[in-house]
């Protein structure tokens, strides 16, 4: 479970040969989310409403990172860090 990136109490990180659709899992205290990358939207898990905004904000700041990150996920390689928000 590669950490991919942190911000504000925040840690992202993406699973090797997760499911589909496209995702990443965003860990906020005791909450966990699973958050699409076409969309920035949660497919499970919960998120306090301030926490899932600044992950939907990054998100759309580095979707096509993410991308990247999702396909190297599939083939099992090492991922890339991606920028924090600032």
């Amino acid at each position: 479970m590669p950490r991919i990136s942190a911000f504000y109490g925040i840690v992202i990180v993406m699973y090797f040969a997760d499911h589909p659709p496209p995702h990443f899992h965003a860990r906020y205290g005791e909450h966990e989310a699973q958050i699409l990358i076409a969309t920035g939207e949660v497919l499970e898990g919960f998120l306090p409403r301030r926490a899932l905004n600044l992950v939907q904000e990054w998100t759309a700041l580095h979707r096509s990172e993410l991308v990247t990150d999702w396909n190297l996920a599939e083939r099992e390689e090492p991922l890339v860090s991606i920028e924090p928000l600032p």
